[in-house]
C-alpha cells in the first residue's frame, strides 16, 4: 500500500511517485493550503520565532496508509490552532518524518528534529516497537512527546515516563473490548501475531481472556513484519479448525493475509476477529474479503454526536477522503499540546506534561459518545472502543458495522496494575 493520499491529493505531478521525504511532506502541506509552516514573516509579526513540533510517523512501508492519516489529521489541527492564534501567540510548524515503522530510522529522525530542528514538542508512531523507541529517547532528553498510535501496553505501563502520553488504546483495552463478543463463537481460537512487540502484548491479552473463559487456544503463528505471504500460517490455521481465527497483522500485512484467506476458501469455515479493525486497511480489501468481528478506536459515523460531522465534513473538503482513527489520533495530539502549553502557559515540557495530566477533552476533540481524559497515574488516554462487525456489502466508507461502544475507563487496566510509576525530575 503506498502513501495513496498524499500523493494523490496533496502532491504536484511532478512529485507523484517520489518517496516521502521531510522536503515533500513539507511541500505537500504547503499545497494543501494549510498553516502548517509558516513563513519568517508570518512569525515574526504573531511573536519572536514558531512553536515547532516534530512529527515521526511511517509515510512508506507496511504502515503508510495509517501514518498518512496521523499526518491529515496533524495538519488539520495545526491550521486550527494557528488560526485561533498558535500557541502562546506563535504560530506552529510541523515537522514531519518518515520512519518506515522502523525502530533505527525512527530514532535518527527524532535526533535530528530535537537537535537540529529544534522542536519543542515530539509527537507520532504507527509501529509499537516505533512507539517505545521514542517515548525513552524523549525521556532522556527530556521533551514532551505524545504516542499517537502505537498501541504497546509497556508505552503507559512498565516503561511508562513522564515525558510521554498515549492517544490510542493499550492493547488490553483492545482484547478486552473484543473478546466476549468472539467467545460467542466458540472458544476454540488461532491467533496470527506479527513479531514485535504489538502483536506480543496482543495476543497475550487475548490468550489470557480466552484462558479465563475455559477456552483452548489452539495455535499462534508469528510473522515478521511486512510478510507478503501467509501460506504456511493459513495451512495451519485450516487443519487446527478453529471457531474463531484472529488475525492480529494491521496495515498491508493485514490486506495480504485477508485475501490469502479468500483464496483458501476460509471465510466460509470459520469467524474472523481482528484486534484492530482500520479504515485504510478495510478500503484495500476486495468485498469478498471484508468479513469478521473487530475493534475501531474512532468512527465517523456518530449520528448522536453533533460534533462528528463538522469534523467530517472538514476533513473530507481538504483531502477527499473520510477521517479514520488515525486521522483523529494525529488531530487529538496536536490540540492535546496547544491545550496542555495553554494551560501551563510555558513551553517548557515538564510543566506542560503536568498541566496534560487529568485532562479532559472537550466535545469537540472528545468526538465520541462518552467523556475521554488523559489519566494522570499512567498518561493514557481512556478512549471509547467501537466494537462492531465488517460490512462486506458496503462501499466506502461504509465499511463497518458498530453494535456496541464500551467506555475506556470500563476496560482499561488500572495504573498499578500495568506497573507505571511516573516519576518527574527532582
Amino acid at each position: 500500500m503506498t502513501s495513496k493520499w498524499l500523493k494523490s491529493q496533496d502532491l504536484s505531478p511532478s512529485e507523484k511517485g517520489r518517496p516521502i521525504t521531510r522536503r515533500t511532506v513539507l511541500t505537500a502541506t504547503a499545497a494543501a493550503g494549510l498553516a502548517t509552516v509558516v513563513s519568517p514573516s508570518i512569525v515574526r509579526a504573531v511573536g519572536e520565532t514558531s512553536v515547532k513540533i516534530g512529527f515521526i510517523d511511517p509515510f512508506s512501508g507496511t504502515y503508510a496508509a495509517l501514518g498518512d492519516s496521523e499526518l491529515n489529521g496533524a495538519r488539520m489541527a495545526i491550521a486550527d490552532i494557528n488560526k485561533n492564534g498558535g500557541i502562546l501567540s506563535h504560530q506552529v510548524e510541523l515537522i514531519a518524518q518518515d520512519d518506515a515503522a522502523d525502530v533505527g530510522t525512527a530514532t535518527e529522525k527524532f535526533h535530528e528534529v530535537v537537535e537540529k530542528d529544534n522542536v519543542n514538542f515530539t509527537a507520532g508512531a504507527v509501529s509499537s516497537a516505533v512507539a517505545l523507541a521514542l517515548s525513552h529517547a524523549a525521556n532522556l532528553k527530556p521533551i514532551l512527546y505524545v504516542d499517537t498510535g502505537g498501541h504497546v501496553d509497556s508505552v503507559t505501563g512498565s516503561q511508562c515516563h513522564w515525558t510521554t502520553f498515549k492517544v490510542c488504546s493499550d492493547t488490553w483495552m483492545l482484547a478486552n473490548a473484543l473478546s466476549k463478543r468472539l467467545l460467542q463463537f466458540g472458544k476454540r481460537w488461532y491467533i496470527s501475531t506479527p513479531d514485535y512487540a504489538w502483536g506480543h502484548f496482543l495476543e497475550a491479552g487475548f490468550a489470557k481472556i480466552l484462558k479465563q473463559n475455559n477456552g483452548t487456544l489452539l495455535g499462534n503463528a508469528l510473522m515478521p513484519l511486512g510478510s507478503t505471504d501467509f501460506t504456511s500460517v493459513l495451512i495451519k490455521v485450516q487443519e487446527a479448525k478453529p471457531d474463531v481465527f484472529i488475525v492480529l497483522q494491521g496495515g498491508d500485512d493485514f490486506v495480504n493475509l485477508m485475501k490469502q484467506a479468500v483464496q483458501f476458501g476460509m471465510t466460509s469455515k470459520m469467524k474472523f476477529g481482528y484486534g484492530l479493525v482500520e479504515l485504510e486497511p478495510l478500503a484495500a480489501l476486495p468485498a469478498e474479503a471484508r468479513t469478521g468481528w473487530g475493534v475501531m478506536e474512532w468512527w465517523w459515523d456518530q449520528p448522536k454526536v453533533p460534533q462528528v460531522k463538522p469534523f467530517v465534513d472538514t476533513y473530507r473538503k481538504l483531502y477527499t477522503q473520510t477521517p479514520s482513527a488515525r486521522s483523529w489520533f494525529g488531530y487529538v495530539a496536536m490540540h492535546t499540546i496547544a491545550m496542555g502549553a495553554a494551560q501551563a502557559k510555558s513551553l517548557d515540557s515538564e510543566k506542560v506534561s503536568k498541566a496534560i495530566e487529568g485532562m479532559k477533552l472537550p466535545p469537540d476533540l472528545q468526538l465520541g459518545p462518552y467523556p475521554i481524559e488523559y489519566r494522570a497515574g499512567d498518561h493514557q488516554l481512556l478512549i471509547t472502543e467501537f466494537v462492531g462487525e465488517v460490512n462486506g456489502e458496503g462501499k466506502y466508507p461504509n465499511l463497518f458495522e458498530v453494535q456496541e461502544t464500551i467506555a475506556g475507563d470500563k476496560l482499561a487496566q488500572t495504573p498499578a496494575e500495568k506497573d507505571c510509576k511516573i516519576s518527574y525530575p527532582a
